[in-house]
């Protein structure tokens, strides 16, 4: 059994499967019927109105309806366009069991525990007929495929056979009155439409079901009495032919298939048992481990089956319908009906061969599964499951051509899989051993050979070579070598595909397909949401593979797209051209002529074959939103605007291709302010202004408009703005005109106008104006503002001068496109070519000084509100003659041949912060750059760490440190410089270097030095911070070698023993009324791992302390400690002697520490308890300081930087890490 699609959900009572789509209905206990698509394995929808258990489900077969009938005594016919109930049929007294849906009249036979069978016309909503004669709950009725019967099944123990010819007569208006009353009297008394033709006894109990033979004139049956039964049926009687014994509960429902010899049946045992209708045998059996069957379902037209059972649904297979093929060169083979068939691609003739089965062999899933052929030795081998896994091995007579009769005696053996990988050598997957065996044409074992990795099944992979395949890889071994010649972690491989010239590999697994080379070196991935079925390299190296309802392409890149749908799903057997060679689902060859041109226009897109694209764009019919999308997405959105009609998406392609021509025309026909808005906005990111100039004018956008002469220095238009401001009685705008031209009359004029005289007073005093600070002086009297005294004098308020007076200046260096001008002008009327060598849009640069004519050929309209001249007037559109060149602008004629005026804007670079970052994960580079945010993502997950307070001024410190700034002049922006790691003067501009940080090791070094000089002069708080700007600098460190790697983490050790020494001698400083306390962190003091120097100190404060307390047991043990390090300093011996003699008379302890020197130990980082050897701790994955477990998921108080007991990968802090 195939299982394609499954369910969960309440106990599934009716299945009806759709005939054209991928639906099934299931309709369940609890009164829900469920529409599934069981291709893509969605719930599509649910209805939900009977009331109790729906048990009968039928689709119609050509309307978008369907019937239920359900336990409330209703029958409903349902539209699932409209997502409703039509209409709801009253008649039944009882449950209804069974629905279903005439094949041609728009009738619908219903059987219900009422002891009844309806037949009802669903167009006038009326019950026709009711069949009486059951005496038990009628379980199952349905009418014949063809013919007038109807057959139906009770617990009365018969199955009831109905013909129902007089109801068609009846269908059709009697004409006269007679006829209509005896209708009438009919309709009143019942009548005689339909009638018992045969009743089947039997069964020795109830009958669940009954069905008939598609053709032939069959009944199967089956009850509670266990049994399956076979009826036969003439046109006078009906006869039992056989009982199917093997069910061990009551059979639920049975029926014949619809293309095999075979009747499926399922049981409350559960199980579903196949039968073999000619032997009357059972062939096989699949049983569910808690589930109960009850319902069978069969697709009309597919080899699908469905069955219900307690908990859901399945969708299932008997066999597989992909056929056995192998190809080689122009020829293909392929198996079919027991026979092995030859196909010729060139002259499309098919051809018998051998006999490949004896007749009768044949079981359930027992066919060829695979072929392998052998071209030198015309033989073939035929791979099944037969047996577990079994090959068979054919010799082809040369005579081939003639049709075979004969049988051969095959060569057999049984293996995995099995496949040729030279002349006369195949190799055989031993499964049991993992091995693999070559074997010679007499089935001989030549050589045997282990595989490294578990293998379950293999293909060929070029002479010598196989691909194995193990559960979630394939790798390519090679025989002889006996090495692995590559790998590739992958979904589950069912299929192989080699391109023509073996060099490329495709990969398919149920919904993914992997393209890789010959090495297997991944080239990209494709996902599917529908199964994937087949695929074959045409050749130009483009996959084309089928689905269940597609033909598609991949190219090289992992792009795909639909080139074609289907009806049924086919198996590519060869792409040749625009032909792609295919088996249908029985075996039938065909060629399918498709449409390549798509797919071949984005491979020369690709390829950069660009006069491919070119001769395609102006002679095929590629258009099309989604065309247009892609070659936007993949950076061609010149080429794009080829295909364009809609001005509006016009406009947005020549702006992302920087076609500022083009965007003008779109903008001009759209003539939307938004449009001619984002138009200024890209004229002026190239430095066009005149079109900038334009686009402002067309939007009134006065402000944008001034500012943009101001920076032009074209005082003349600025002129010009201040008059319009004054016609529009705009008072800012004549204030900021005024004040960007510098005239200070003009200000001091608007300012009176306003009212503002104190301020027109002062503007008049500070700019020296005096005989108009005097009339205003005696306007204002006794209201004089005050002059602020002793200032430097003022200076006049002017615009800087600008560095390029002129209307261009250009930014960007303008770069032709890739199609040089070629595509211009396709499908418009071509321009003269004396015409377009005046000038190209894109000319060299112009410095050209012009008031009321336009730069770049575009006429303006005049400011004062003149109308812009039409398109019609036979003038404007390019006033060139009227240019004023200024003598000293030097003005070569640029040659520019036809065809010449599409431009590509370069797209801008990538920023150097964005190339420091992608190829590193060193937390340092990437907050250097200035990603934070990634560096504290890399910190947490290589070190746990999780507070950033203590790094926020080192981050800072590492941006700024590898960023230089640069001022160009007062009007420019600051224009930022990387600083790189490592740069000398010889070093290729295009390479760019790591960045250079500001913190390297050896200020770590001399930090540490410092350190244990505050450590020795006693100077613990400054030495406790010497130490944590170590831990909290080392996560930002970049070394170069591995050894040096080592050394930083040796550095982490060592400062974290005296973080943590150093933090309890100081809590102990603070503990005054705690002498115990004090005596235990002091002893714990002398267990951190110090410096010989430091532990003496401590081991003599350690000592002091418990000698002070009386507790001279613990003094005596570390005086001892103290002499076993020999302190070269007199003092240090001579005290612990001292100790030792006076402890020795009297060798007892006062008070009892939380301390045992004998049993090692480490302290606890946060509570400072000793956690002895063996009990449980957790440690800190930054800096490894140990902690008692419910310290968990707290922050390290010996680091304040990572989470106690967090998982991470460890420190990153050299390239060559990574390498």
């Amino acid at each position: 059994m195939l299982t394609k699609f499954e369910t969960k959900s309440n106990r599934v009572k009716g299945l009806s499967f759709h005939t054209k789509r991928p639906w099934i209905l299931a309709s369940l206990h609890s009164g829900v019927i469920q529409l599934w698509d069981y291709r893509m394995g969605t719930l599509i929808d649910r209805f939900d109105e009977h009331d109790g258990p729906v048990r009968g489900v039928h689709f119609h077969k050509s309307q978008p309806l369907f019937v239920s009938g359900g336990d409330d005594y209703k029958i409903k016919v349902w539209n699932y366009k409209m997502h409703r109930c039509l209409f709801t049929l009253l008649g039944h007294l009882d449950y209804i069991r069974t629905v279903q849906f005439h094949h041609e009249y728009p009738w619908i036979v219903s059987a219900s525990d009422d002891q009844t069978i309806r037949i009802w016309n669903w167009q006038s909503r009326t019950c026709i007929s009711v069949l009486t004669g059951h005496n038990h709950y009628v379980m199952c009725a349905s009418f014949h495929p063809k013919e007038d019967l109807v057959v139906s099944a009770s617990l009365d123990q018969t199955v009831r056979v109905w013909d129902i010819g007089s109801l068609k007569k009846k269908s059709v208006s009697p004409a006269d009155d007679i006829l209509r009353l005896s209708q009438m009297n009919t309709d009143l008394f019942g009548g005689v439409d339909a009638v018992v033709k045969y009743v089947l006894e039997g069964h020795d109990r109830g009958v669940n079901w009954a069905s008939f033979h598609p053709n032939l004139p069959l009944i199967v049956s089956g009850a509670d009495d266990r049994q399956v039964k076979l009826w036969r049926m003439n046109d006078t009687k009906a006869w039992e032919v056989d009982t199917l014994r093997g069910h061990m509960n009551n059979v639920s429902c049975v029926m014949f298939h619809a293309k095999q010899d075979i009747i499926v049946s399922n049981s409350e045992d559960k199980s579903i048992r196949v039968w073999d209708v000619t032997k009357r045998t059972g062939i096989q059996t699949f049983r569910r481990e808690h589930d109960r069957f009850w319902i069978l379902s069969s697709h009309p037209e597919m080899n699908l089956l469905a069955a219900g059972h307690d908990s859901g649904m399945i969708v299932f297979k008997l066999e597989r319908e992909r056929p056995a093929f192998a190809v080689s060169g122009d020829s293909l083979f392929y198996a079919k009906d027991r026979f092995l068939k030859f196909y010729e691609f060139s002259t499309q003739r098919d051809t018998q061969v051998i006999p490949i089965r004896r007749p009768g062999s044949i079981t359930l899933n027992q066919s060829p599964r695979t072929l392998s052929y052998s071209p030198s030795e015309n033989a073939v081998l035929v791979c099944s499951d037969l047996d577990g896994g079994s090959y068979e091995l054919y010799f082809i007579p040369r005579d081939s051509i003639t049709r075979g009769d004969s049988v051969q005696d095959a060569k057999r053996g049984v293996g995995g899989s099995a496949v040729f990988v030279a002349r006369n050598r195949f190799a055989v997957l031993e499964k049991s051993t993992n091995s693999v065996l070559v074997k010679n044409l007499r089935n001989e074992v030549v050589k045997k050979t282990p595989l490294p990795f578990a293998a379950d099944a293999i293909f060929y992979a070029g002479t010598g070579n196989l691909l194995c395949r193990s559960d979630d890889k394939v790798f390519i071994f090679d025989l002889q070598q006996r090495t692995v010649l590559g790998e590739l972690q992958t979904p589950f491989v069912k299929y192989v595909v080699w391109s023509n010239d073996m060099e490329s590999i495709a990969l398919l697994s149920k919904h993914a397909i992997i393209i890789a080379s010959k090495r297997l070196v991944h080239q990209c991935t494709l996902h599917e949401t529908i199964r994937v079925k087949s695929g074959g390299w045409d050749d130009n190296g483009v996959f084309i593979y089928s689905t269940l309802n597609h033909i598609k392409y991949c190219l090289p890149n992992g792009d795909s797209g639909i080139i074609r749908t289907l009806d049924v799903p086919i198996y590519i057997t060869k792409v040749s051209a625009n032909t792609i060679f295919c088996l249908d689902r029985d075996g039938k060859n065909k060629a399918i002529v498709i449409d390549a041109t798509e797919y071949i226009f984005k491979l020369s897109l690709l390829k950069k074959k660009y006069d491919n694209v070119m001769s395609m764009i102006r002679n095929s019919q590629l258009c099309g939103q989604a065309m247009i999308a892609y070659l936007q997405q993949k950076g061609f959105p010149e080429v794009a605007l080829h295909f364009v009609k809609d001005e509006r998406t016009r406009f947005n392609l020549a702006l992302e291709s920087g076609n500022i021509q083009i965007a003008v025309e779109s903008a001009t026909a759209i003539d939307e302010k938004d449009y001619w808005y984002r138009l200024g906005v890209e004229a002026l990111r190239q430095g066009n202004a005149g079109i900038v100039e334009f686009a402002y004018q067309r939007t009134k956008n006065f402000e944008r408009l001034s500012f943009l002469y101001l920076i032009n220095g074209n005082m003349q238009k600025l002129s010009k703005m201040l008059k319009i401001a004054e016609v529009k009685n705009d008072v800012m705008g004549q204030f900021h005109n005024a004040l960007y031209l510098g005239n200070v009359e003009e200000r001091i004029k608007i300012l009176e106008n306003v009212g503002h005289l104190p301020l027109a007073y002062i503007t008049a005093k500070t700019h020296g104006l005096h005989d108009v600070a005097e009339r205003l002086a005696a306007e204002l009297g006794d209201n004089l503002p005050t002059l602020p005294e002793g200032k430097a004098p003022p200076t006049l308020l002017t615009p800087p001068t600008p560095i390029m007076c002129g209307s261009d200046w250009p930014l960007l260096r303008v770069m032709r496109g890739i199609f040089e001008g070629g595509l211009d002008n396709i499908g418009r009327g071509a321009v003269d070519e004396e015409d377009e060598a005046v000038d190209g849009d894109w000319g060299e640069e112009l410095d050209m000084v012009d008031v009321d004519g336009l730069q770049n050929g575009v006429a303006l309209p005049g400011l004062e509100g003149e109308e812009v001249p039409g398109e019609d007037d036979g003038e404007g559109g390019w006033d060139l003659e009227d240019l004023e060149l200024p003598p000293e602008a030097d003005t070569p004629r640029t040659s520019v041949n036809t065809h010449s005026s599409v431009f590509v804007a370069p797209t801008t670079g990538m920023p150097v912060s964005q190339i420091w970052i992608q190829r590193s994960s060193l937390a340092a580079e990437h907050a250097a750059a200035g990603h934070f945010d990634t560096a504290m993502r890399l910190l947490n997950r290589q070190l746990g760490i999780k507070n950033f307070t203590p790094l926020r001024q080192l981050f800072l410190d590492l941006h700024s440190g590898s960023h230089s700034y640069l001022r160009a002049f007062s009007s420019a922006p600051v224009i930022s410089l990387a600083v790189e790691r490592g740069w000398n003067e010889t070093t290729t501009p295009n390479v760019r270097n790591p960045p250079a940080l500001v913190f390297n090791f050896s200020q770590l070094e001399e930090k540490l030095k410092a350190g244990y000089k505050a450590t020795t002069a006693g100077k613990f708080t400054e030495a406790l911070r010497l130490f944590l700007s170590i831990l909290h600098t080392i996560p930002l460190i970049v070394v170069d070698s591995r050894r040096e790697v080592d050394e930083v983490k040796e550095l982490i050790v060592i400062v974290k023993e005296y973080v943590l020494g150093l933090q309890m001698e100081l809590k102990r400083r603070e503990m005054k009324d705690n002498p115990v306390r004090q005596q235990e962190l002091a002893a714990y003091f002398t267990h951190c791992n110090l410096q010989l120097p430091h532990l003496r100190l401590a081991l003599l404060n350690a000592m002091t302390v418990c000698y002070k307390a009386k507790n001279l047991a613990t003094a005596a043990n570390f005086a001892r400690r103290l002499l076993e390090t020999n302190p070269t300093v007199e003092s240090q011996a001579k005290l612990p002697r001292q100790v030792l003699q006076a402890a020795e008379k009297n060798m007892t302890d006062a008070s009892q520490l939380n301390y045992d020197f004998r049993n090692p130990f480490v302290t606890c980082g946060a509570t400072y308890v000793p956690i002895y050897r063996g009990q449980k701790d957790v440690s800190c994955p930054y800096c490894s300081s140990r902690f008692v477990p419910s310290q968990e998921g707290k922050l390290c108080t010996v680091c304040d930087l990572a989470v106690v007991g967090a998982d991470a990968s460890g420190l990153l802090c050299s390239p060559s890490q990574i390498r």
